[in-house]
């Protein structure tokens, strides 16, 4: 028998290594531009899942290649380029706080192009965990007052992708295993990294001899086999063992995680974002669909 706390495990861990790849983009970005963190996060990745599930790859069956190309294309790759370029402008942990608009795009894109029901129950948390969202993101403006938060769209786009890729693979790649639906979405993905890498400044003598060029290269390969490669099987299961509502839900955590380790940076940490935190903790907790 199937053990029913299992999805709050892979949520909890989940939580932990994504709400840290904020600020490991940030650091990477000390010595990387956007475009070139984009991609050989993209790369490092491709090369682990593929490597390690190349023999899951051989079983996928030809009628999901194309859905594993869209996942692929609007799970990993274009957000990995999004992500970098908003922290260029917006602080690592109202970039988090954006992310938490990811369950609200399931809900809204599962019911209107994939047909998938949402319980009342899962509404009513979504839309408390998103007040919480919107008084982080109110605090955090306060806090910043000097943010072009014009490149929150960024981040904004990508939760409609993440939201589109959840319902893509709870609806299509039910049956695939999470190793071969991520192995399979870095098949696509990895040449146009490796593409864009080479249209960059990245091989150039100035680059290369950047002072924090090493640094960020330890982050970005910690973001890549951790934030990316080893989140995304787990993600992928967690999306095929629970709802695609609840699997998104690991951005309602994600902040708080992102807002701990500003505290670690010296950042303050105000008692109407404890409150805030709360209602994101409420609110994951109702986005669970419960079996009647």
């Amino acid at each position: 028998m199937k053990n029913p706390n299992i999805k709050w495990i892979y949520l909890l861990i989940l939580s932990v290594i994504w709400g840290s790849s904020f600020i490991l983009i940030k650091k990477s970005l000390l010595g990387l531009n956007p475009y070139q963190l984009g991609a050989i996060r993209t790369i490092i990745t491709g090369v682990i899942l593929i490597s390690t599930g190349f023999y899951h790859l051989k079983k996928i069956p030809k009628s999901k290649w194309k859905w594993l190309f869209i996942s692929g294309l609007l799970g990993s790759f274009i957000p990995a380029f999004f992500f970098a370029i908003a922290e260029t402008e917006i602080d690592s942990a109202v970039a988090s706080i954006l992310n938490s608009l990811v369950p609200l795009n399931t809900i809204l894109l599962g019911f209107a192009v994939f047909k998938i029901a949402s319980t009342k129950r899962q509404v009513i948390g979504v839309i408390i965990g998103f007040i919480g969202t919107v008084l982080l993101i109110l605090k955090g403006s306060a806090l910043n007052p000097n943010q072009n938060y014009l490149y929150a769209g960024f981040v904004i786009a990508s939760t409609l992708m993440y939201a589109a890729n959840v319902n893509i693979i709870k609806r299509y790649l039910q049956d695939v295993k999470p190793l071969a639906i991520a192995a399979g979405n870095y098949v696509f993905i990895v040449l146009p990294a490796l593409l864009i890498l080479g249209f960059t400044d990245f091989f150039s003598t100035e680059r290369l001899h950047h002072p924090n060029l090493p640094e960020a290269l330890l982050y970005v390969t910690i973001l890549s086999v951790f934030g990316t490669a080893l989140a995304k099987v787990v993600f992928n299961k967690l999306i095929q063992i629970s709802t695609p509502v609840f699997a998104s839900s690991v951005t309602y955590i994600m902040p708080i995680i992102a807002l701990i380790w500003g505290i670690l940076d010296g950042e303050s940490f105000s008692i109407l974002q404890a409150l805030a935190a709360m209602l994101i903790l409420i609110g994951v907790y109702l986005s669970h669909k419960k079996r009647t």
